[in-house]
Protein backbone atom coordinates (compact mmCIF):
# COMPACT_ATOMS: atom_id res chain seq x y z
CA UNK A 1 0.00 0.00 0.00
CA UNK A 2 1.05 3.70 -0.47
CA UNK A 3 0.73 6.99 1.25
CA UNK A 4 0.33 9.81 -1.01
CA UNK A 5 0.42 13.61 0.65
CA UNK A 6 -0.65 16.58 -0.93
CA UNK A 7 -0.26 20.17 0.83
CA UNK A 8 1.30 22.78 -1.99
CA UNK A 9 -1.36 24.78 -2.84
CA UNK A 10 -4.64 26.01 -0.68
CA UNK A 11 -6.10 22.69 -1.66
CA UNK A 12 -4.66 19.44 0.30
CA UNK A 13 -5.53 15.79 -0.39
CA UNK A 14 -4.06 12.51 1.00
CA UNK A 15 -4.71 9.12 -0.56
CA UNK A 16 -4.32 5.21 -0.08
CA UNK A 17 -3.13 3.18 -3.11
CA UNK A 18 -2.11 0.05 -4.48
CA UNK A 19 0.62 -0.30 -7.02
CA UNK A 20 -1.06 3.25 -7.86
CA UNK A 21 -4.43 2.35 -7.96
CA UNK A 22 -6.78 4.40 -5.69
CA UNK A 23 -8.00 2.47 -2.54
CA UNK A 24 -9.43 5.28 -0.69
CA UNK A 25 -8.87 9.55 -0.59
CA UNK A 26 -9.42 13.00 1.27
CA UNK A 27 -9.05 16.37 -0.21
CA UNK A 28 -9.48 19.49 1.97
CA UNK A 29 -8.89 23.14 1.65
CA UNK A 30 -7.30 23.92 4.20
CA UNK A 31 -6.28 27.34 3.32
CA UNK A 32 -2.90 27.95 5.48
CA UNK A 33 -3.61 25.79 8.24
CA UNK A 34 -1.58 22.30 6.22
CA UNK A 35 0.51 21.66 9.15
CA UNK A 36 -2.43 21.08 11.93
CA UNK A 37 -4.86 19.57 9.32
CA UNK A 38 -2.57 17.07 7.72
CA UNK A 39 -1.95 14.27 10.19
CA UNK A 40 -5.47 13.95 10.96
CA UNK A 41 -6.37 13.69 8.01
CA UNK A 42 -3.93 10.79 7.39
CA UNK A 43 -5.17 9.16 10.43
CA UNK A 44 -8.79 9.74 9.47
CA UNK A 45 -8.07 8.60 5.94
CA UNK A 46 -6.05 5.04 6.81
CA UNK A 47 -9.15 4.40 9.69
CA UNK A 48 -11.60 4.90 7.33
CA UNK A 49 -9.94 2.04 4.77
CA UNK A 50 -9.10 -0.26 7.45
CA UNK A 51 -5.26 0.23 6.94
CA UNK A 52 -2.39 -0.17 9.50
CA UNK A 53 0.50 2.50 9.12
CA UNK A 54 2.48 -0.77 9.05
CA UNK A 55 1.19 -1.59 5.92
CA UNK A 56 2.11 1.46 3.87
CA UNK A 57 5.29 0.10 1.88
CA UNK A 58 6.06 3.83 -0.12
CA UNK A 59 5.20 7.39 0.03
CA UNK A 60 4.33 9.46 -2.55
CA UNK A 61 4.30 13.13 -1.90
CA UNK A 62 3.66 16.56 -4.59
CA UNK A 63 6.80 18.93 -4.22
CA UNK A 64 5.38 21.96 -6.17
CA UNK A 65 5.45 24.31 -7.48
CA UNK A 66 3.09 25.91 -4.85
CA UNK A 67 3.39 27.33 -1.51
CA UNK A 68 6.15 27.56 0.24
CA UNK A 69 4.90 26.62 3.54
CA UNK A 70 2.75 24.05 2.45
CA UNK A 71 5.24 22.38 -0.05
CA UNK A 72 7.19 22.37 3.97
CA UNK A 73 4.39 20.74 5.51
CA UNK A 74 3.81 17.95 3.23
CA UNK A 75 7.24 17.61 2.13
CA UNK A 76 8.26 17.07 5.87
CA UNK A 77 5.58 14.93 6.46
CA UNK A 78 6.35 12.75 4.08
CA UNK A 79 9.84 12.33 4.58
CA UNK A 80 9.45 11.96 8.22
CA UNK A 81 6.98 8.94 7.58
CA UNK A 82 8.95 7.34 4.88
CA UNK A 83 12.24 7.89 7.13
CA UNK A 84 10.21 5.81 10.23
CA UNK A 85 8.33 3.25 7.98
CA UNK A 86 11.64 2.37 6.61
CA UNK A 87 10.03 2.50 2.95
CA UNK A 88 10.71 4.68 -0.31
CA UNK A 89 9.87 8.01 -0.68
CA UNK A 90 8.74 9.75 -4.67
CA UNK A 91 8.49 13.30 -4.93
CA UNK A 92 5.70 14.17 -8.28
CA UNK A 93 5.24 17.47 -9.69
CA UNK A 94 1.94 19.34 -8.15
CA UNK A 95 1.59 20.62 -12.35
CA UNK A 96 1.74 16.85 -13.76
CA UNK A 97 -0.26 15.63 -11.13
CA UNK A 98 -2.89 18.50 -12.22
CA UNK A 99 -2.37 17.79 -15.79
CA UNK A 100 -2.62 13.86 -15.59
CA UNK A 101 -6.32 13.73 -15.32
CA UNK A 102 -6.44 14.72 -19.01
CA UNK A 103 -3.83 12.31 -20.41
CA UNK A 104 -6.73 10.60 -22.47
CA UNK A 105 -7.41 13.46 -24.49
CA UNK A 106 -3.78 12.59 -26.17
CA UNK A 107 -4.15 16.45 -26.40
CA UNK A 108 -0.80 18.58 -24.77
CA UNK A 109 -2.00 19.62 -21.40
CA UNK A 110 -0.72 22.91 -19.73
CA UNK A 111 -1.77 23.13 -16.01
CA UNK A 112 -1.06 26.53 -14.57
CA UNK A 113 -0.88 28.03 -10.90
CA UNK A 114 -1.18 31.93 -9.85
CA UNK A 115 2.48 32.46 -9.01
CA UNK A 116 1.80 35.78 -8.11
CA UNK A 117 3.72 39.33 -8.84
CA UNK A 118 1.41 39.08 -12.25
CA UNK A 119 3.04 35.35 -13.22
CA UNK A 120 1.60 32.01 -13.32
CA UNK A 121 3.80 28.55 -13.32
CA UNK A 122 3.10 26.41 -15.60
CA UNK A 123 4.25 23.35 -17.80
CA UNK A 124 3.47 21.16 -20.70
CA UNK A 125 2.49 17.36 -21.28
CA UNK A 126 1.37 14.80 -23.55
CA UNK A 127 0.51 11.60 -24.01
CA UNK A 128 2.77 10.50 -27.02
CA UNK A 129 2.85 6.83 -27.22
CA UNK A 130 3.72 7.77 -23.48
CA UNK A 131 2.93 10.01 -21.15
CA UNK A 132 6.00 12.71 -21.07
CA UNK A 133 6.98 16.36 -20.02
CA UNK A 134 7.36 18.27 -23.67
CA UNK A 135 8.16 21.60 -20.83
CA UNK A 136 9.50 21.83 -17.07
CA UNK A 137 8.05 23.75 -14.82
CA UNK A 138 8.34 27.47 -15.91
CA UNK A 139 7.40 31.05 -14.81
CA UNK A 140 5.43 32.65 -17.48
CA UNK A 141 2.79 34.94 -18.29
CA UNK A 142 -0.90 34.82 -19.05
CA UNK A 143 -0.20 37.05 -22.36
CA UNK A 144 2.91 35.48 -23.20
CA UNK A 145 0.42 31.83 -23.33
CA UNK A 146 -0.30 32.14 -27.53
CA UNK A 147 3.87 32.72 -27.88
CA UNK A 148 3.95 29.00 -25.68
CA UNK A 149 0.87 27.29 -27.41
CA UNK A 150 1.13 25.19 -30.63
CA UNK A 151 -2.28 23.95 -31.87
CA UNK A 152 -5.12 22.89 -29.49
CA UNK A 153 -4.16 22.91 -25.75
CA UNK A 154 -5.84 21.79 -22.47
CA UNK A 155 -5.49 24.23 -19.92
CA UNK A 156 -5.96 23.28 -16.30
CA UNK A 157 -4.61 23.56 -12.51
CA UNK A 158 -5.97 26.30 -10.01
CA UNK A 159 -6.20 28.94 -12.92
CA UNK A 160 -5.98 32.88 -11.61
CA UNK A 161 -9.37 35.04 -11.80
CA UNK A 162 -10.67 35.54 -15.53
CA UNK A 163 -7.71 33.91 -16.80
CA UNK A 164 -9.91 31.46 -18.63
CA UNK A 165 -11.36 33.99 -20.33
CA UNK A 166 -8.42 35.68 -21.38
CA UNK A 167 -7.00 32.44 -22.48
CA UNK A 168 -9.89 31.96 -24.37
CA UNK A 169 -10.32 35.15 -25.94
CA UNK A 170 -6.44 34.32 -26.90
CA UNK A 171 -6.52 31.21 -28.67
CA UNK A 172 -10.02 30.81 -29.41
CA UNK A 173 -10.77 26.90 -30.28
CA UNK A 174 -7.33 25.96 -29.70
CA UNK A 175 -8.06 26.40 -25.63
CA UNK A 176 -9.87 23.87 -24.57
CA UNK A 177 -11.25 24.65 -20.65
CA UNK A 178 -12.32 21.61 -18.41
CA UNK A 179 -15.45 23.30 -16.16
CA UNK A 180 -14.55 23.92 -12.68
CA UNK A 181 -15.64 20.61 -11.17
CA UNK A 182 -13.16 19.06 -13.39
CA UNK A 183 -10.19 21.23 -12.53
CA UNK A 184 -9.95 20.07 -8.17
CA UNK A 185 -6.48 18.22 -7.97
CA UNK A 186 -7.03 14.63 -6.65
CA UNK A 187 -4.39 12.85 -4.58
CA UNK A 188 -5.67 9.92 -6.61
CA UNK A 189 -2.90 11.54 -9.82
CA UNK A 190 -0.27 11.82 -7.22
CA UNK A 191 -0.74 8.11 -6.38
CA UNK A 192 -1.19 6.76 -9.89
CA UNK A 193 2.01 8.92 -11.07
CA UNK A 194 3.97 8.19 -8.15
CA UNK A 195 4.15 4.33 -8.82
CA UNK A 196 4.83 5.08 -12.20
CA UNK A 197 7.65 7.10 -11.20
CA UNK A 198 8.51 4.70 -8.56
CA UNK A 199 8.35 2.47 -11.22
CA UNK A 200 10.56 4.03 -13.62
CA UNK A 201 13.18 5.70 -11.53
CA UNK A 202 13.72 4.45 -8.40
CA UNK A 203 13.42 6.14 -4.99
CA UNK A 204 14.27 9.87 -4.60
CA UNK A 205 16.78 10.33 -2.17
CA UNK A 206 14.96 11.26 1.64
CA UNK A 207 18.37 14.30 2.31
CA UNK A 208 18.31 15.51 -1.11
CA UNK A 209 14.51 15.81 -2.21
CA UNK A 210 13.31 19.82 -2.21
CA UNK A 211 10.21 21.30 -3.23
CA UNK A 212 10.26 22.50 -6.80
CA UNK A 213 10.84 26.79 -6.16
CA UNK A 214 10.52 28.80 -9.35
CA UNK A 215 11.01 31.63 -6.84
CA UNK A 216 13.08 32.00 -3.96
CA UNK A 217 10.93 31.86 -0.82
CA UNK A 218 10.91 35.88 0.82
CA UNK A 219 13.29 35.87 3.93
CA UNK A 220 12.59 37.79 6.43
CA UNK A 221 15.29 40.19 7.85
CA UNK A 222 15.60 39.73 11.86
CA UNK A 223 14.47 42.65 13.78
CA UNK A 224 17.70 44.16 15.63
CA UNK A 225 17.36 43.96 19.49
CA UNK A 226 18.38 46.90 21.30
Amino acid sequence: MELSIDTSTGWGGVAVSREGKLVAEIAWKPGQNHTVELYPNISRLLEAAHIDTKSITAVFVAIGPGSFNGLRAGISAAKGLAFSLGVPLKGVSTLEAEAYPFAFTALPVCPIHDAGRGEIAAALYQLKGHWQCLCEEHLTTIAKLPEETKGKTVFCGELPAGAAESIKSMLGDNAVIPGEEALLRRPAMLAALGWQHLQAGGADNLATLQPIYLRQPPITQRKKKY
